[in-house]
């Protein structure tokens, strides 16, 4: 059987080639019929959504939307058809009222019947070009609410809704919300691209950009390009914007570690000019280079709060050269167990440290040998009738390190904690 002549491959090839223009014509006329844009009317998300959860599949029905087709806008009371994630792997579900495009193709009962199709629905199209949202809802839909008419028929005549305050008119959700709540916010701004840049955007300020040295001309510019050759990588995982964002979210920010909530940046040779909460080094003999003028490749965590958990295994840290904690407020080294410190030379109060710690055993050996010795005098001294003043002081004396000894036999002047060689 000879391949079809149809889809997008023939159609570049129509075009390229100068074929047939009825064959063109008729591609485009089956790519129509496969390819559908549609506004979405209900999404599900989880188990709460029912009968819808259980009609559609239950778990296995997850991210299954209904759909109206944009040519055709229908009221909410007419039972509207479904369709399922195109991709398996990715989940990037659209909300109500964005638009998605659907394709027409198999589905599970293809073994059966090979003419047997569902649609399919890729992620939402970029009305806004904007990455909180890209509602753009259905103002036949039965709205009763006069204000949110107003804002579906300003939608529909082209304008961007700017909202004021933290909520929505524009139904985000549908009649039965599944899965959270999502509040349409002003502030969520999304990131500027630079040459080349691979960005994914969420929804709520959160991005991964994959991208490179490069020195804008432009109004925005970026402060990890100021050193280094253009087009060297660096890649920056980033949660959450400036808690000072305007509410001028259609306006693009430049990602910011020391103003966003959370960041990540792996680097190559850029310069990243960190504030970090401490630069006390005095405990080393030779401080390392300073966080914000360091220009090599490095892994850079920034936020409120960095927790390093191991569940089953080690914590383990190593460096070339030195490992340095510094803390405005204190250090606090804790456990259960052992802690060993190995060192060729280890200085506790200050790096320029030079009195050396006495060896408990071996000079409380020596001590109680000297204070023994002096025993043995005192005891001398008392029987000594002709020296009765002497004699008085020697039994005093021979009271104390009596005691003194007991107190070294019973290992009281030694740490049963810290120990040294």
């Amino acid at each position: 059987m000879a391949p079809t002549k149809t889809g997008l491959a023939y159609l570049g090839q129509s075009l390229n080639s100068g074929g047939d223009i009825s064959n063109l014509v008729t591609s485009i006329e089956e790519l129509n019929l496969k390819v559908i844009p549609a506004r979405v009317t209900d999404i599900i998300l989880d188990e709460t959504n029912q009968p819808k959860f259980t009609e559609y599949g239950g778990w296995n029905g997850i991210g299954t939307i209904e759909f109206e087709p944009i040519n055709t806008p229908s009221p909410k009371s007419i039972k509207k058809p479904i369709a399922k994630p195109f991709f398996p792997q990715l989940k990037s579900f659209p909300l109500v009222n964005e638009i998605v495009l659907l394709l027409h193709l198999p589905d599970t009962e293809i073994g059966k019947q090979s003419s047997s199709q569902v649609y399919y629905y890729l992620n939402a199209i970029s009305i806004w070009n904007h990455p909180h949202h890209n509602a753009y809802p259905n103002i036949f839909d039965g709205v009763d609410d006069e204000e949110q008419k107003n804002d579906y028929q300003s939608i529909e005549g082209g304008s961007v809704r700017r909202v004021d305050d933290e909520s929505t008119e524009i139904n985000l959700q549908g009649d039965n919300p599944t899965g959270g709540t999502f509040i349409e916010r002003t502030n969520i701004h999304p990131v500027l691209p630079f040459v080349g840049d691979n960005i994914f955007e969420g929804r709520f300020g959160n991005s991964i950009r994959l991208g490179s040295t490069a020195r804008s001309k432009g109004l925005y510019k970026n402060n990890w390009s100021e050193n280094g050759e253009e087009g060297n990588p660096i890649t920056i995982l980033r949660n959450g914007q400036p808690t000072d964002s305007s509410d001028e979210g259609w306006l693009p920010i430049v990602d910011n570690i020391n103003k966003d909530l959370s960041s990540i940046y792996l680097t190559s040779n850029q310069l990243i000019p960190i504030k970090v909460a401490s630069t006390n080094y005095t405990g080393l003999e030779k401080a390392p280079e300073y966080p914000n003028s360091y220009k090599g490749a490095q892994v850079v965590l920034n936020s409120e709060r960095i927790l390093l958990n191991s569940t089953k295994d080690s914590v383990l840290i190593s460096g070339q050269k030195v490992i340095s904690l510094s803390a405005n407020e204190g250090i606090g080294l804790s456990t259960s167990g052992s802690m060993s410190i190995e060192s060729g030379e280890l200085k506790l109060g200050a790096s320029n440290a030079k009195q050396p710690l006495i060896l408990g055993d071996t000079f409380m050996v020596q001590l109680k040998a000297i204070t023994s010795d002096l025993i043995s005098v005192m005891v001398a001294l008392t029987n000594e009738p002709s020296l009765t003043l002497a004699s008085g002081a020697a039994g005093t004396a021979l009271e104390s390190l009596n005691k003194f000894i007991k107190s070294i036999e019973a290992e009281e002047f030694t740490s049963k904690v810290t120990k040294t060689v």
